[in-house]
């Protein structure tokens, strides 16, 4: 695979999984509400996609070592990863209890980063159980760390 599309789709990847299940996590256990979750998905899934995308794009750049098609092939694979993957998130809020399609959503987020994860760790000759365990436990600080946002905000607030 093209290093470049490689970059973008990785970041874009973690990213999209990070940031969606933080911020729907944090969204579920402040408000319980299906709208505010589908909000923050959809907000996520536009702006963050763009500022990722930027992101990557000025990062590149400042390499100084990366043609300008390159650039915007890491540009591009980060926005579309991204934005897709965070929107694939909607479908288990649109389907489910809000309880039941958080409890998905983190199972779907885990498989997709314990794949990448697999994969990154068979193509850097590294131990996959490691590298898994390692992007796992960041996903569960996340979780963890965002749904006692979320509960703290709605104690002290309502």
């Amino acid at each position: 695979m093209d290093h470049s599309i490689k970059v973008g789709l990785c970041f874009g990847m973690t990213s999209g999984i990070i940031t969606t299940l933080g911020l729907m996590v944090g969204l579920h256990s402040g408000t319980h509400l299906k709208t505010v979750v589908i909000g923050g998905i959809l907000t996520i899934a536009v702006a963050d996609a763009f500022s990722d995308a930027l992101g990557i794009h000025i990062s590149e750049e400042s390499e100084n070592k990366h043609t300008e098609k390159q650039i915007w092939l890491s540009t591009l694979a980060t926005f579309f990863a991204k934005f897709f993957l965070a929107t694939s998130f909607m479908v288990p809020v649109v389907l489910l209890r809000l309880d039941q399609a958080m409890i998905v959503s983190i199972v779907w987020g885990t498989a997709i980063i314990s794949a990448l994860s697999y994969f990154i760790a068979r193509d850097g000759n590294e131990s996959a159980i490691k590298v898994i365990f390692e992007h796992l436990f960041i996903i569960f600080l996340v979780v963890t760390i965002t749904h006692f946002i979320g509960d703290l905000i709605s104690r002290l607030l309502y």
